[in-house]
């Protein structure tokens, strides 16, 4: 058996990401979170999905991997910058969110059972 050609291997995990990231919205609206955006590119950066339930804004990173372990430990100090500039930037472009309750959370997929929503796990540094 040979292993898949490299651009084969970048599709797949393209449609991987693109499921993960449908489960976990699918999540969030069984929560009562109303989706503003998703996949929210601008400063180096994306912001998995952006939702809204009552007055907080939560920017959510999507993280899917064979554990859910493995998915937590994927949110790196880098990631963590660049998701607090994408989130500047949008809150730039939608300044109605500013007086709202901002946060920073995570939905994390493994391969058996269901998705785990974390609420508030990194710090949403807007300096």
């Amino acid at each position: 058996m040979t292993a898949a050609p490299r651009n084969e291997r970048r599709i797949a995990a393209y449609r991987a990401g693109i499921r993960a990231e449908w489960l976990a919205a699918a999540l969030l609206v069984a929560k009562g979170y109303r989706i503003l955006d998703r996949r929210y590119a601008a400063a180096g950066g994306e912001i998995d999905i952006v939702a809204r339930r009552g007055s907080t804004v939560i920017f959510v990173e999507v993280k899917a991997r064979g554990a859910l372990d493995d998915a937590r430990m994927a949110i790196t100090a880098t990631k963590e910058r660049r998701i607090a500039g994408t989130a500047r930037h949008w809150l730039a472009r939608n300044g109605w969110a500013m007086p709202l309750t901002l946060r920073c959370d995570a939905v994390f997929i493994g391969r058996r059972g269901f998705p785990r929503h974390v609420a508030d796990v990194m710090t949403l540094s807007l300096d």
